[in-house]
């Protein structure tokens, strides 16, 4: 009798990471399928799954990393891991989770060195069959939603318009600029909550996706002919047309009470939208969403609550971490849909001709076999 494929889930060892790959719910979906699945011991926590639903789920805990990683065929994590973490795994094992590859070289090459066939879930492509797949988007909505509340406890001014015996007071004024998942859950979030919303993006495609939100689109004159990639994420823009941004953001974020930032091109440094000048001349409160890729405001420090001339700076690199419960349950079903996507009749069979496959693999075989992260490698650089 052969023995069953063996998929594992490790505790997670970066700073500030609740999330886990796996929840009880989706361990019970695939140990009936006819895997085997084990757990690292307090895997789970981060995220109230304790070790008894994982058992109950029909999962094997074991109590040590080193053990865990040693009979894997498969290891899920959530983020990138430690190059500690890739030497554990067995030679020719698979693992899935973000790996930031186009900005991790030094991680990409020791995987490809210790013949791991690795999965980053944020290279799934964006077509209609990917879509339960897409990790990026999940974990993005949760951050949109999660940097309204941010603002909301932070400014020193009620959302909604109210109407009181001591008189009316006018409703927050709040400009969201990028309107990607982030974005639009960001915009929706603050117009539940009773703000006046104007959403910003250097895509005029979005237009109608901020407007069916209910909020107003602020649209700027850039001389920019195509600004969306085939991919639907904004294209980095000229360094001419970059500066004209800045400037125009500088005149319009003085009428808003806060400004939420989650513009970002995939592999590339946040474009910086929100100079330090900027910054000067805004009302109170502003929250940075993309501090994790370096902060689209001039002034933002990750991790970090800044003020500067009276505006509130919020850096948070990964706000995901902070609704550990529902970002884990949407991780889980985005992974293992992948799964399905390569694991056959109880065995892993890649089929590169098959886009999402080929899109999401990054190294097997000893090799790198990504275009894109080939091209950054080869290039010596790291976007």
């Amino acid at each position: 009798m052969s023995t069953p494929l063996r998929i594992a889930v490790p505790r997670a060892i970066a700073p500030g990471e609740r999330r886990v790959a796996l929840t009880p719910e989706a361990t019970a979906a695939l140990v009936k399928s006819g895997v085997e699945l084990l757990v690292e011991s307090g895997a789970g926590e981060g995220a109230f799954h304790p070790d008894a639903a994982y058992e109950k789920a029909g999962a094997r805990i074991v109590p040590a990393a080193a053990a865990l990683y040693g009979q894997a065929d498969i290891v899920l994590k959530v983020q990138k891991p430690a190059l500690a973490e890739v030497e554990r795994l067995r030679e020719g094992s698979v693992l899935v989770s973000f790996l930031q590859a186009l900005t991790s070289p030094d991680l990409v090459r020791q995987l490809a060195v210790r013949r791991i066939t690795s999965f980053g879930m944020e290279g799934i492509p964006r077509i209609s069959r990917a879509q339960k797949m897409d990790a990026l988007s999940s974990q993005a909505n949760i951050a949109g939603y999660k940097a309204v509340l941010i603002a909301a406890e932070s400014l020193p001014k009620f959302f909604p318009m109210l109407m009181t015996a001591a008189g009316t007071v006018f409703a927050a004024r709040a400009l969201v600029i990028g309107a990607g998942v982030a974005g639009l859950q960001a915009i929706a979030t603050a117009r539940r909550l009773g703000a006046q919303v104007w959403g910003y993006d250097v895509r005029p495609i979005v237009k109608e996706q901020v407007e069916s939100l209910g909020a107003k689109f602020l649209e700027f004159d850039l001389g920019v002919a195509d600004a969306e990639d085939k991919g639907g994420y904004a294209k980095a823009l000229s360094a001419d047309a970059s500066r004209r941004q800045q400037e125009m953001l500088g005149e319009k974020t003085k009428e808003f009470d806060l400004v939420i930032t989650t513009a970002l091109v995939p592999g590339r440094p946040a474009p910086r939208l929100v100079t330090k000048e900027t910054v000067a001349g805004m009302r109170a409160g502003s929250v940075d969403l993309a501090a994790e890729a370096g902060g689209n405001c001039e002034l933002t420090e990750p991790e970090q609550v800044v003020v500067r001339h009276g505006v509130t700076i919020h850096g948070p690199t990964n706000l995901p971490a902070t609704m550990p419960v529902h970002a884990s349950q949407l991780y889980a079903r985005n992974v293992t849909e992948l799964l399905h996507e390569f694991v056959k009749n109880g065995a892993v069979a890649l089929d590169f001709a098959d886009e999402i496959v080929k899109g999401a693999c990054v190294t097997h075989g000893g090799e790198v076999v990504n275009d894109a992260v080939k091209a950054v490698l080869a290039a010596g650089k790291t976007a």
